[in-house]
């Protein structure tokens, strides 16, 4: 392990007591829970030794997981089951935990040393639960803000990703805990995530894609690696020679243990040949039923077995497993240490986005009623859906945050909208019947099953649930009239793997095919009165179940009540809107649009008080185009962990100043994001993958292509070339102070050797303490290849009281001014001038200065 030995503090004894430490440490010595040790030849040797006493039945046993989480134990080796947990926002597989904030959020901060901090909390409260592996961080870039799971992830920028990435990861496995870098590689849609194959060019891996990965192993010095559900250029992730043999354990040298995310392999040969060593949750393909005869028939080697199980024998021995158990009782599962740090998390993480005539910090002093309206206000939203949601403790929503902080003032609340199937079930259509024709097809052919039904009310909230082996297909038909012109929403849902379609006078308004999950929809139509609306849905149930709503409704009608009534009475008032676990999670994507009714309950709040501050939930951004001119402040909380609601409160009364920083661009509109036009498969394209089972039965699945044209052009990348703006760009966030950056000195002279220095002055010239983000991004205008107009490659959290000045250093190496040659397969730069931009956020660099390189 050469290459990851520079994590581990070198022993400066003679020879013999260095393996006398090495043997002890792999010994039968009962020790507490460690941080990895080096390997050594000592360690080598005990590997070895190990893998000579298991059979070959054993040895494939191995590779496969069990009881879901698990590793098999091997008593006879003295091997213990190795037992795994979700993350990465908290240790969520075993019961309640800490949360703390979302990957997005935790990038918000742009805080190495928070990042490292959190890493350690959640090393603890693994350890607290005998958890040996934790399944975090996931670092896959923030594409477009439609992904599913893009709040787990850190941001848009490859760099962003890595530093923040290898300090999360040196914390976690600093507890004796391994983590687990994910999804490796380039998934970056959650839509029919099995079957889409991102069709991607060397250089664009290079450069965005796989660069914070590289960064995990060779700075972060993971143990564990996790492959992803997709097709890479035409090959499955756990199966893909570029990626898992040539890049991760060739070039990079990888030690540890490559796993498969759940259910993500797909053939036993491919698999076991081409650099996976681990399947979960358990050995479906890579079985003694399928890897025996394979080893027999030489298509095998067992020379390849044995290499997957030292990898895990090693990992085992690094961490000292099989010396000590891994529950400690000196461990809280309940830690109020971690609170804090979650706390100190969200804190930095909250990022101001609009501040108009400097309406907060708000002071108590002079308020005497606030009401706090919206969806996201209560309960809290510590976390997005899926693998990644973390049971907490005591999650502190905003309204309770706000009116623990300041208990002297008047709190109002009110939810404002109410849930779906409210609106399903007040939706009166025409003659009060909704028209049902049962079909048993899959295509509406054959002789129907006609009833009529009150309304379109059966939606349910199940993920998952057995395909109906009976072929069906739903055809609903029904008049809608319109009692007066205005805005209706027009609302659909379902669940799981059904597919369905609403259309509206012969013309489609909302549809999802079938695929893993979904979230509901929603449109504005704007009828007159009068106007008869002709809807047909047309409903494909995945399982024997119907779970299908659909509903119309005036927007005037679906705000509840009291919201103006409440506002109205308010000095000020907090709407919380956005994203939950049920419409941002894993196996779904997302909407660019708010949730339904969250638009028209803004809206209607601002007509009775414009006092109004937004605070947005969500992992991206989102469309806020149809009333963010309209309001004098406006915060991003992403998913602040269990402590959003009182970080919301210091942040808002002016306890804390905010000092979050946009992890991604926020765009003004879904066709404006920069990867909007490549991110669906691209029509006529899509092809057969024939998949044989290890019991022999085989089927084919539709593969779809995604073909990633948007090349370097992702996120700022985009906006910084082109001269467009967006609504807020990468790094922005304001701050209830002023900064002011000055002096750069960057080498003036031709450089032939690396780093480079580059050093400046950030001074806070306001009356409040503060912190900020200085951001140090490279342009290469004499490049021979096409390049984005400036790319991030330095930055550092500034802490400063008013008035203080403080010296920023930077150092640059070589890759922050290369890029990767596909012709000659290696980083390159090209001789003469590249320019250095300092400042506050991609746009925003106020000094400037040129290096030249030869």
């Amino acid at each position: 392990m050469k290459k990851q030995s520079s994590r581990f503090i070198s022993l400066i004894t003679p020879a013999g007591v260095v393996s006398l430490v090495a043997l002890l440490l792999v010994g039968s010595i009962v020790l507490r829970a460690q941080a990895p040790v080096a390997d050594s030849p000592a360690i080598e040797a005990k590997a070895h030794e190990l893998l000579s006493k298991l059979t070959l039945e054993q040895k494939i046993k191995l590779i496969g997981g069990v009881d879901d989480m698990f590793t098999f134990a091997m008593p006879n080796i003295g091997l213990p089951r190795i037992k795994m947990s979700d993350g990465p926002e908290g240790v969520r597989t075993w019961g309640p935990t800490t949360a703390y904030p979302a990957g997005a959020a935790l990038a918000a901060t742009w805080d190495t040393a928070m990042a490292r901090k959190i890493g350690e909390g959640l090393g603890r409260d693994a350890r607290a639960r005998s958890v040996h592996i934790l399944l975090g961080p996931g670092v896959n870039i923030s594409r477009t803000p439609l992904a599913g799971r893009n709040f787990e992830y850190f941001s848009e920028d490859p760099y962003l990703n890595g530093q923040l990435a290898s300090n999360y990861i040196q914390g976690v496995q600093s507890q004796g805990v391994v983590a687990t870098v994910k999804h490796y590689a380039a998934n970056n849609q959650e839509y029919n995530r099995h079957n889409v194959d991102s069709i991607v060019s060397e250089r664009v891996l290079r450069a965005i894609y796989l660069p914070a990965f590289a960064a995990a192993v060779k700075e972060g010095h993971v143990d564990a690696v996790m492959n992803s559900y997709n097709l890479l250029n035409g090959s499955h992730a756990t199966q893909n020679e570029f990626l898992n043999l040539k890049v991760l354990k060739g070039e990079w040298g990888f030690q540890g243990i490559l796993m498969s995310d759940w259910e993500s392999t797909y053939d036993t040969v491919g698999a076991a040949n081409n650099g996976l060593d681990f399947e979960m949750p358990n050995g479906r393909f890579m079985n003694a039923t399928g890897l025996l005869p394979a080893i027999k028939a030489g298509t095998v080697k067992e020379s390849t077995i044995d290499d997957k199980v030292l990898r895990l024998l090693r990992v085992v021995l690094r961490y000292g497993y099989m010396d000590h158990d891994q529950f400690d009782p000196a461990d809280s599962t309940y830690s109020v240490a971690d609170r804090a740090t979650a706390l100190e998390g969200a804190l930095e993480s909250i990022t101001l986005l609009k501040n108009e005539g400097g309406v907060l910090p708000l002071d108590a002093k002079k308020i005497k009623t606030i009401a706090v309206i919206g969806p996201d206000a209560y309960p809290a939203v510590p976390g997005g859906g899926g693998s990644s949601q973390a049971d907490a403790f005591e999650p502190v929503s905003l309204l309770t945050g706000i009116a623990n902080r300041e208990p002297n003032l008047h709190v109002l609340y009110s939810r404002g909208l109410p849930n779906m199937s409210e609106i399903f079930s007040r939706t009166y259509w025409e003659g009060n019947a909704v028209h049902a024709a049962v079909f048993p097809s899959k295509d509406f052919t054959g002789k129907a099953e006609e009833s009529d039904q009150w309304n379109l009310s059966m939606w349910k909230e199940e993920m998952w649930g057995p395909e109906d082996t009976h072929p069906r297909s739903i055809r609903y038909t029904g008049t809608y009239k319109a009692k007066t012109t205005g805005k209706y929403l027009l609302l659909a849902a379902s669940s799981g793997g059904d597919a369905w379609k609403v259309i509206i006078d012969g013309k489609q308004i909302l549809g999802h095919v079938r695929s893993e999950g979904q979230v509901p929809q929603s449109v504005t139509l704007e009828p007159t009165a009068g106007q008869t609306l002709n809807v047909q849905v047309d409903y494909l149930p995945f399982t024997a179940g119907i779970r299908l709503g659909v509903g119309i409704m005036p927007e005037v009608d679906i705000i509840y009540p009291d919201v103006k009534q409440m506002a109205a009475a308010a000095d000020v008032v907090v709407v919380s809107v956005g994203f939950n676990p049920a419409t941002e999670g894993e196996g779904y994507d997302r909407t660019f649009n708010l949730p339904w009714g969250q638009d028209a309950l803004v809206e209607a709040v601002i007509a009775a008080n414009p006092h109004v501050i937004v605070a947005y939930t969500g992992g991206v951004s989102a469309d806020v185009h149809r009333w963010i001119d309209k309001v004098p402040a406006f915060l991003a909380t992403y998913y602040p962990g269990q402590e959003g609601g009182p970080a919301f409160a210091d942040i808002l009364f002016g306890h804390h100043n905010p000092e979050g920083k946009l992890p991604v661009t926020f765009d003004r509109s879904w066709h404006e994001s920069a990867s909007s036009a490549f991110y669906y498969p691209t029509p006529g394209e899509d092809y057969m993958l024939h998949v044989t089972e290890v019991d022999g039965k085989s089927h084919d699945e539709v593969i779809q292509k995604v073909h990633y044209d948007d090349g370097l052009m992702v996120g700022y990348r985009y906006w910084t070339t082109t001269g467009k703006h967006p609504l807020y760009p990468f790094g922005f966030g304001l701050s209830y102070t002023k900064f002011e950056f000055s002096n750069l000195k960057a080498p003036s002279l031709s450089l032939t050797a690396f780093p480079v220095e580059v050093s400046f002055d950030v001074k806070n010239t306001g009356a409040v303490a503060g912190a900020e983000v200085a951001q140090l991004y490279v342009s290469d205008p004499s490049a021979k290849a096409q390049r984005p107009e400036r790319e991030l490659k330095g930055f550092e959290k500034v802490r400063l009281a008013p008035g203080e000045t403080k010296h920023v250093v930077l150092k640059l190496d070589a890759r922050a001014f290369s890029y990767w040659d596909e012709t000659a397969h290696k980083w390159t730069i090209d001789p003469g001038k590249f320019v250095i931009h300092v400042g506050d956020s991609s746009e925003n660099t106020p000094l400037s200065g040129e290096i030249t390189l030869k």
